[in-house]
């Protein structure tokens, strides 16, 4: 199993696919490899199907096409079948995005009384950051004069620019006027990033303090900010351009979730 695992490691990192996408096909190699027990080398595409149906209770219909995705990446670059995987993606969940009122967000951020904190949630709802993208930011991706934040290697290994709220620089000048460009703007006090997890964390304490119910979670910032946007007029290929979507449909989502014609309609009872 491991000499398979290190093979497509190898392959991934020669196509100069992504740490997370690596991590990610690895561990679910590693399962499927798991339930097939031996044989790793032979194709039985009966065999990925009842791997991909037992793992259906565990997992969400997403992971389960990146879980299939992965085996196909294996089979077609490692093992080199020349047949075609006709396995279907399972059908993903129409699910509308949890959005935070602006009401909201401000009670979030104000329930913090770490500075850095405070300014961490606030960049981040207002550049509409992912927060792999907060944690990784640097002094010289921030141009305070120009209002812009210049993001590397965003999600599909792509740059973008983003906005800078006017509103944070002075705190943000603050916070980092110590510190050389290539420092990160929020690091873990050793110079070192933040894990993403701690800044998840920092916002589920922040949502708890707040007492907001919803079931919101870092990514609600991003949410929050295209919504928002949307509310304020701004048309929604901008909006797609400032999220980093290569997709003109994953940004129209928040149309849906933001519809003031449904919401100027009364109900008859």
């Amino acid at each position: 199993m491991q000499i398979q695992l290190s093979l497509v490691e190898r392959e991934l990192k020669i196509r100069n696919y992504s740490p997370r996408t690596i991590k990610i096909y690895l561990h679910a190699l590693k399962e499927y490899f798991i339930f097939k027990k031996n044989d790793f080398t032979i194709f039985n595409e009966d065999t990925i199907k009842n791997f991909l149906l037992s793992s259906q209770s565990k997992i969400s219909p997403q992971s389960q096409n990146i879980y299939l995705s992965a085996i196909k990446f294996y089979y077609y670059n490692i093992i080199k079948i020349n047949r075609k995987i006709e396995i279907k993606s399972a059908k993903k969940q129409q699910k509308l995005p949890v959005v935070l009122s602006r009401a909201e967000i401000s009670l979030i951020i104000s329930s913090i009384s770490n500075p850095k904190h405070k300014l961490m949630l606030a960049i981040s709802y207002g550049a509409g950051l992912r927060v792999s993208e907060l944690v990784n930011l640097k002094i010289q991706d921030i141009n305070t004069a120009e209002l812009t934040i210049y993001l590397r290697n965003a999600k599909g290994q792509k740059d973008r620019l983003s906005i800078l709220p006017e509103k944070i620089i002075p705190d943000l000048k603050e916070m980092i006027k110590k510190k050389s460009k290539n420092d990160y703007i929020f690091d873990n006090g050793a110079g070192n990033k933040l894990t993403s997890r701690t800044a998840q964390k920092i916002f589920e304490n922040a949502l708890n303090k707040a007492k907001i119910k919803k079931e919101a979670s870092f990514h609600s910032l991003r949410h929050s900010f295209a919504t928002h946007l949307l509310e304020n007029g701004v048309d929604v290929r901008y909006i797609q351009t400032l999220l980093g979507h290569q997709n003109i449909r994953t940004t129209q989502i928040y149309t849906q979730v933001t519809n003031p014609g449904l919401k100027n309609i009364k109900s008859p009872f």
